[in-house]
């Protein structure tokens, strides 16, 4: 069982756990309400704003403007039911937007600025640039299915989010799905053949789920709203939009006979993609030995805590032994019960502050969603009151009971799921965003920071002494970590090496130690999602960084001086972060 996490703010993306929510485009779509922006300070109080504040709040609203989905993601109701523009003219308009966001950023000089705005000015750029790059140099819109899946036609937020009474949240659907069909007929005309074999097989399965779901899902979620006219209009709306996607996804089928494996970016794409999304420029041959490093360091203890765990046993023999561990009542169960302990253990080792009251609920997935086995929805920083909630996906029930038990994670394997997704991870990370002084550090929370962050937290809650050195407990961290080792030699081996998926697969299963069903299902995902080595590149990055910075601080004992600071600044590329935090240049170090 692996983890995922929906980043609302980032928006990895229901379907992929991608960068970001690249949804281009302006057009006059429906809106359902209109609500006062709670627009989010940035700067300390005075009696006028500065030019540059200006400019980033008008960039904001340019920005959810074009990218409706990701406002509404970030609590912006008064953008509901409204899809992005995904014409031609659209995503021109959108790579317009950037580009002279990008060089009107640029324009504003040190000397003018305070160091919080030379901060927001440098974040502000990094956006827009890997935003520009999966739009023009990736081209996503007319190569990748994940870019549409990722973008803007899942309408959870509407359905699981209770930011508003059910009538008001099923017209917001209602006029979402009155889009969907003129939005199908945008991303048919952009999609190009031939199509990699990956990418027809993740569209089709993402658009096909999306068209159940519409008229299956939402609709029962509404189902107690006692308006018949309005029951007769979500009816009609839904059957539309399930139409409207499920041709997508026969299309999509249609590409399987002269389907390619041109998925890769390149070398050079590789390279840029990590510049321009991540701020790193480190060679890829570095790059490479670094994680071949780190892949041997998990390996030889795995080896060390599988002698220790089952003595004489075999690596697969002792993973199985890990995963027969199963908690009392299932995973969602178990998980309930895990996380006031992982709460308890970060307040009594002191790792790092809970700042608020709010608490992550355990639910779950709905039916539409459980590719994903287990991930989290956080609230925005423009929502009030809505808590977070884990999901965690159940066996399929048609599958045989070996395979369901088999699909369940051993206790050990849950525990760090949910360390990553939700203490210290991800739900602890976005408690902290929504607190942090950058207005950009609220609303962006970057793919390496947000997944480094939670898969740091993994290691370093062991190295901290959860469970008092359990070989158990170790194992199950460990096979996490390599997980993410091997995605992240996968992605350049895939992208930049001539990385073949069958060859892919292969080092998930020989070398990381995953099964037959997620080593394969992870070779493909590599092909669609490149930026999924961000998870140990982005591990590797604060790891190293705490390292610099506590050395000077009192090394353990720096930990949650760190931990806090870090956390601060919300989501930017993590060369920034270190910038802020050592000084010199904004570079990557490992």
């Amino acid at each position: 069982m692996r983890a995922f996490v929906r980043l609302a703010r980032n928006a990895a993306g229901a379907a992929a756990a991608f960068g970001a929510v690249w949804g281009m485009g302006g057009a006059a779509l429906a809106q359902t309400q209109t609500q006062p922006r709670a627009r989010a300070a940035h700067a300390a109080p005075a009696a006028a704003p500065s030019r540059f504040a200006g400019f980033v709040d008008r960039f904001l609203e340019r920005l959810f403007a074009l990218d409706p989905a990701f406002a509404v993601y970030q609590g912006r109701h008064d953008f509901d039911g409204r899809i992005s523009d995904w014409s031609e003219a659209g995503l021109k308009r959108s790579a317009g937007f950037l580009k002279a966001s990008i060089a009107e950023a640029r324009g504003f000089k040190n000397g003018a600025l305070t160091p919080d705005e030379r901060f927001e000015r440098d974040y502000l750029i990094k956006v827009a640039e890997g935003r520009l790059f999966w739009l023009e140099e990736a081209d996503r819109p007319h190569r990748n299915p994940a870019f549409y899946l990722d973008g803007g036609l899942d309408p959870n937020v509407y359905i699981a989010r209770d930011y508003a009474a059910k009538p008001v949240r099923m017209r917001a659907f209602i006029a979402f799905a009155k889009n969907v069909p003129a939005a199908a007929a945008q991303i048919r005309a952009n999609l190009k053949m031939p199509m990699p074999l990956s990418f027809i097989d993740y569209g089709k399965a993402g658009f096909a789920g999306l068209a159940s779901y519409y008229v299956t899902d939402a609709k029962a979620a509404f189902a107690d709203v006692a308006d018949p006219a309005l029951q007769a209009e979500l009816a009609a709306a839904a059957a539309a939009a399930s139409q409207a996607v499920q041709s997508l996804a026969e299309w999509l089928e249609t590409g399987r006979a002269t389907a390619t494996d041109d998925y890769a970016l390149g070398a050079k794409g590789f390279a840029r993609m990590l510049l321009a999304t991540e701020g790193v420029d480190t060679p890829l041959a570095e790059l490479e030995a670094v994680g071949r490093a780190d892949l041997r360091r998990n390996q030889d203890a795995l080896k060390a805590a599988c002698a220790r765990y089952v003595p004489g046993a075999t690596i697969p023999a002792c993973m199985d032994r890990m995963n027969a561990v199963k908690g009392a009542g299932g995973p969602v169960a178990t998980a309930r019960r895990q996380i006031p302990d992982l709460r308890a253990f970060v307040i009594a080792k002191d790792l790092v502050t809970i700042p608020g009251t709010e608490q992550a609920l355990v639910k779950e997935s709905p039916p539409y969603n459980r590719q994903n086995s287990a991930y989290i929805d956080p609230p925005g920083p423009y929502e009030k009151g809505i808590p977070s909630v884990y999901y965690i996906s159940p066996p399929d029930p048609a599958w045989s009971p070996e395979v369901q038990n088999a699909y369940i994670p051993g206790e050990p394997d849950l525990l760090f799921t949910s360390v990553h997704e939700v203490m210290p991870g991800h739900f602890l990370q976005f408690l902290h965003a929504n607190r942090s002084k950058s207005l950009f550090g609220r609303v962006f929370v970057g793919y390496a920071f947000a997944e480094g962050w939670a898969h740091y937290a993994e290691e370093m809650m062991w190295d901290a002494g959860l469970r008092s050195g359990d070989p158990a407990t170790h194992v199950g961290q460990l096979s996490n970590a390599l997980l993410r080792d091997c995605r992240f030699l996968s992605a350049i081996g895939m992208h930049a090496r001539g990385m073949t998926q069958q060859q892919s697969l292969a080092m998930f299963r020989e070398q990381c130690f995953q099964d037959e069903g997620n080593a394969r299902q992870q070779a493909a995902r590599g092909t669609y999602d490149p930026a999924y080595l961000n998870y140990t590149l982005g591990k590797l990055m604060i790891r190293k960084l705490r390292d610099d910075w506590t050395a000077t601080r009192g090394g353990r004992a720096g930990w949650k001086a760190f931990h806090d600071a870090f956390l601060s600044y919300g989501g930017p590329p993590i060369p920034l972060v270190r910038q802020q935090m050592m000084g010199g240049a904004a570079k990557a170090a490992f």
